[in-house]
């Protein structure tokens, strides 16, 4: 067992495929003092896996002063381990005010890196990897979750979010409503035997999931601006969904943040079309 300097390991744990943990990451857990983690329950099953023996200490979205407290002064003086249920620690999980604060009393830091959702889906999509964005959840209630997706859709880059299962209808309505023709990847059970990730449009994968209600927790990719519509027929079909329910000028600037075309020369068309 490896003797392991005092600090705060930030630990990631598999995401699925219980085979996404890293050597690194057991020797790692073999080897602190405690394990900081979400669900003891759940991380105790890892550990019962791994055949780790382990004490383990509650660290979740409700932690309060204490609990920081708590950890800073065991890693000031041993090793503690942080995790997630499944990941990447700190992303989209607890742990950020955590980790600041060690770094603000000196306390040393380590990552461990591993296996984390967002990066396996944008792999795994097919759509542009040079710049994306990751968003974490979108909100649960329709206008906050629109206003959200209009604030990102003049994003140069792929849009990442988390969703669940019961929200992903939802959340694919939405996504085709204000970044309209834009291409969609839906990536679920994650390094599973059942991996999947289907693409199309958000309207077609709604349909789709509609028809098969999907379980697990899922990665929704969305591509950028400009990769999807370019044709006169295409541009014409969007403007027409979104002359529905938004006057010419509303309907013009949507389909050109999802598309790229010139927005003077689609309001024009708006108006024809209206």
């Amino acid at each position: 067992m490896t003797t392991l300097e005092p600090g705060l390991y930030i630990v990631a744990t598999p995401i699925g495929n219980l085979g996404d943990i890293t050597l690194r990451a057991i020797e790692t857990l073999k080897s602190v003092a405690a394990v900081a983690c979400e669900d003891t329950r759940v991380t105790g099953k890892l550990l019962h896996h791994l055949g780790v023996k382990q004490k383990l200490v509650r660290f979740d979205d409700h932690a309060d002063a204490a609990a920081h407290e708590r950890l800073l002064g065991m890693a000031a003086v041993e090793a503690v381990a942080l995790v997630s249920d499944a990941g990447m620690p700190l992303i989209s999980d607890p742990g950020y005010r955590l980790v600041r604060l060690a770094r603000e009393r000196g306390v040393a830091v380590t990552v461990v890196p591993g296996a984390c959702a967002a990066v396996s889906a944008v792999a795994l999509s097919g759509l542009p990897s040079d710049r994306f964005l990751f968003a974490g959840f979108l909100p649960p209630k329709d206008k906050a979750r629109r206003d959200v997706l209009a604030e990102l859709a003049g994003v140069p880059a792929s849009l990442v979010f988390y969703e669940t299962a019961p929200r992903l209808g939802d959340a694919l309505a939405a996504i085709g409503d204000v970044l309209a023709g834009r291409e969609v990847a839906v990536a679920r059970e994650l390094t599973k035997l059942h991996e999947e990730c289907r693409t199309g449009t958000a309207e077609a994968l709604a349909a789709h999931y509609a028809a098969h209600p999907p379980r697990g927790e899922i990665v929704v990719v969305v591509a950028p601006p400009g990769e999807t519509v370019a044709s006169a027929e295409d541009a014409d079909a969007l403007l027409r969904a979104e002359l529905a329910h938004a006057k010419p000028s509303q309907a013009a600037a949507a389909v050109a943040r999802a598309t790229g075309l010139d927005r003077k020369m689609l309001y024009a068309r708006a108006l024809e079309l209206k």
